[in-house]
């Protein structure tokens, strides 16, 4: 691993195609070959060979998911719309301007969205099933079969299968919970919180695991290729927790990857390669970084330059990268 004071990184700086989004980037995503960044206009930015624009809401964008073939997004204009670049934008939902907080994708063609205290699942036909909730949802997840949502929000998440008229299930954990991923073997729910830590549950007997030590707050959490690592923020180097056993990260340490050279460095965004033992770690100095797990090793994709890393996304076989920054500065590779 090269320091500072160390030999140069090995750089793909030079296959970065810059794209002037303008505005906060809030999230970016690939559909195809196609890049996608959310903006917090309204606006989607979709970048291949070349840049347009299309504006999904009218107001700002708050929430949004992607499985690869189509984009779901929820706004303050209270509406969810879906996206593809080959039909374009459809209307999912209308609230009638109650803010969509949250939205969520899932197998089958399974989508999901909260609006203030309440869920919304639907699989495309008949009216959508709604769950009333404790409080107003800090994150939805689907799990990867079935049609069963996991929620999180205050004390803990529910477990909700919406075509089910049984009460959802409760795994509970005093505090805030703002975010929620299943793992994709289905044994693992993991949420982030509002305290600088994580919390999650193994779901064959309810075990708690606690992953905390982190200086600040986790913003962004994903999987790595196999779900080995659920890689995260919230500190000056990447943090991996290993879920790969069966007791995932109980009683395990956590590897380490991406330090910060600079005092007082912060990862904003983390994104595991979806074929490849790599993560790609973004700072709040605007430094991006891809590193391999096994030993370390560093690739230089952004040079810092005090523009905070907002958004990070592979394409669906890892071979493009897409990236943006809070002041509207982003970036697309071919590798």
């Amino acid at each position: 691993m090269s320091t500072a004071s160390g030999p140069a990184r090995p750089s793909i700086r030079e296959r970065v195609r810059p794209i002037e989004a303008g505005e906060t980037v809030l999230s970016a995503h690939f559909l195809g070959d196609s890049a996608v960044l959310v903006l917090a206009s309204g606006e989607i930015l979709i970048a291949d060979d070349t840049d347009r624009r299309e504006t999904l809401h009218d107001g700002g964008i708050l929430a949004s998911a992607s499985d690869g073939a189509i984009l779901l997004t929820g706004g303050d204009d209270g509406k969810v719309v879906t996206f593809s670049p080959k039909t374009g934008a459809a209307t999912v939902h209308d609230s009638g301007g109650t803010w969509i907080d949250k939205v969520a994708l899932g197998p089958n063609g399974a989508v999901a969205w909260s609006a203030g205290r309440k869920a919304f699942a639907s699989q495309g036909k008949g009216e959508p099933k709604r769950l009333d909730l404790v409080s107003a949802a800090g994150g939805l997840a689907f799990f990867p079969k079935g049609f069963r949502l996991a929620i999180a929000h205050y004390g803990g998440v529910s477990l909700w299968f919406p075509n089910s008229e049984a009460k959802p299930i409760g795994l509970t954990w005093k505090g805030s919970h703002l975010g929620v991923v299943v793992s994709p073997d289905q044994r693992f729910v993991v949420t982030t919180m509002q305290e600088p830590q994580l919390h999650g549950w193994r779901l064959e007997d309810g075990q708690h695991m606690r992953m905390s030590g982190y200086p600040g707050k986790v913003r962004s959490i994903d999987w790595t290729v196999g779900a080995k690592f659920l890689a995260t923020s919230g500190a000056s180097e990447a943090i991996l927790w290993p879920f790969s056993g069966k007791n995932g990260p109980m009683g395990a340490n956590p590897t380490m990857v991406a330090p910060s050279a600079k005092a007082g460095g912060k990862v904003t965004v983390v994104a595991g390669h979806p074929a490849a033992p790599v993560v790609a770690v973004g700072f709040a100095d605007g430094l991006i970084l891809l590193a391999r797990i096994e030993d370390g090793a560093e690739i230089l994709v952004r040079e810092p330059d005090g523009d905070p890393v907002s958004a990070i996304a592979w394409s669906g076989k890892g071979q493009a990268i897409v990236f943006g920054t809070e002041n509207g500065k982003a970036g697309l590779a071919r590798l």
